[in-house]
């Protein structure tokens, strides 16, 4: 798998390219570079990426028979040169000595082709060549080679050190991201904390790419039990800036999944180093978690007289409230294909919501009773203040929905009917975190303290 680090710059090797072109600046002619480093540690990516930093160098790697044969070398050079717009040329030369059947023979043979063209004051000049190996005695056989035309030697012991461990974490993150469309490590049960661990004991990043490979290997073809709940936090918001800091801690085109470095971002370094986060993270893909923003105005007709069990809200109201994008996830109906973004709306009824919903929030069990009441009437089997049973612990849900035969069955709807003004991104973290070791307990995950 290529990874993803290549994007960030050796500067050791910008460094010599540039001292390579300036010196043909001067003296025109080729230069040769053989560059040593361990398997894994980046050199293809370095070299490969040079013309991202460097825009004014056309990069490419030069396939077999350019290696074995001088004048399909000076072909493919030209047609390079086309391809480059008159941008100075680096080819690469990857690994060849590997797959060659004399490769005693190889440097000599190839460093002699570069001194003929060295020679050559055609248009072709000004083209570093740059060879890959992880043989340390093969780059000397390859500096050695160039003794009689020393002048085209950049450097005979260059070696590509791989990126800092400490960056480690982020490039396997996003090389996983970029071959499974986004894909975050955590929804694998694959955490920064263990992506570090194996930083810190890998020898290359090549290396801790294998062993995070190794570990989804394992996770896709292990047998997991699927969870017949889905937990829905239910968060009711009264404007944009409040809709913003709910959906920053979710994917919205994902149906709201909860979005784990989202929340794990706002934890403190203690909550970091001491809670059971692996615990908590196989409880959020356990049981599917969402964090779903509802507008206040889309509920404030539907709950108006609270204590009165007998109130019927309008059809209307009602329709409404079954287009939002909880009822969509709730019913098993969501598609990505017909997702809008929930925003603020200007308008009387927003007004009259902003103005009602912190009468209510003291209320919340008649919230939620009548929340569930609405469901039912939309046609979901729905009801309030449920107490879910399991060997291990037990959970109340403020709305339980059963929608048998939909997979999974029963959506557990905990409703965080918190003042706006208490809607802050650290309150909403503490409500995530509540519920995750919440539900990792229901599950068996973590013992009930």
């Amino acid at each position: 798998m290529a990874f993803r680090g290549r994007l960030k710059p050796n500067q050791s090797l910008l460094s010599l390219v540039k001292r390579a072109f300036a010196s043909m600046e001067v003296s025109g002619g080729i230069r040769f570079l053989p560059v040593y480093g361990q398997s894994g540690s980046g050199k293809t990516s370095a070299a490969l990426e040079l013309g991202t930093h460097l825009p004014e160098l056309y990069v490419e790697q030069l396939p077999r028979h350019a290696i074995e044969d001088a004048s399909s070398l000076k072909n493919t050079l030209e047609i390079m040169s086309k391809k480059g717009k008159l941008r100075r040329l680096v080819a690469v030369v990857d690994q060849y000595e590997e797959v060659a059947a004399q490769s005693t023979s190889v440097p000599s043979t190839f460093v002699e082709t570069l001194s003929l063209l060295d020679r050559d004051r055609s248009n072709l000049n000004q083209i570093l060549f740059i060879w890959l190996t992880t043989s340390r005695d093969f780059q000397n056989d390859l500096a050695a080679a160039t003794s009689r035309n020393q002048r085209i030697l950049v450097s005979n012991d260059f070696e590509i050190i791989s990126i800092d461990k400490s960056g480690w974490p982020s490039i396997i993150q996003e090389t996983f991201q970029f071959h499974n469309q986004d894909k975050d490590l955590s929804d694998c049960e694959i955490l920064e904390m263990d992506l570090q661990q194996i930083s810190d004991d890998s020898v290359t990043l090549g290396s801790a790419i294998e062993e995070v490979g190794g570990r989804l290997a394992q996770y896709i073809t292990a047998l997991h039990d699927l969870s017949d709940y889905m937990v829905v936090i239910l968060w009711p918001v009264t404007d944009g800036l409040r809709i913003s800091r709910v959906l920053q801690f979710s994917d919205p085109r994902q149906g709201y999944k909860l979005d784990w470095n989202a929340w794990y971002r706002q934890l403190n370094s203690e909550d970091q180093n001491t809670l059971p986060l692996r615990e908590y993270n196989r409880a959020r893909l356990y049981f599917d978690v969402r964090i779903v923003p509802i507008a206040a105005a889309d509920i404030h007709p539907l709950c108006k007289n609270l204590d009165d069990d007998s109130y019927i809200p309008g059809k209307s109201y009602l329709d409404r409230f079954q287009k939002t994008h909880f009822i969509s996830v709730a019913s098993g109906k969501w598609s990505p294909d017909s997702y809008a973004p929930l925003r603020e709306r200007e308008s009387k009824r927003a007004d009259e919501a902003r103005a009602w919903y912190p009468m209510v929030t003291q209320r919340p069990t008649h919230l939620g009773k009548r929340l569930a009441t609405c469901i039912s009437q939309i046609g979901l089997n729905a009801v309030h203040e449920e107490t879910l049973i399991s060997s291990y612990s037990k959970v109340r849900a403020d709305i339980f929905i059963d929608r048998t035969p939909i997979l999974p069955s029963k959506i557990i709807v905990e409703l965080k009917a918190y003042n706006a003004e208490n809607t802050m991104p650290s309150t909403i973290a503490s409500a995530i975190q509540t519920t995750l070791r919440r539900h990792a307990q229901f599950a068996g995950f973590i013992p009930r303290q």
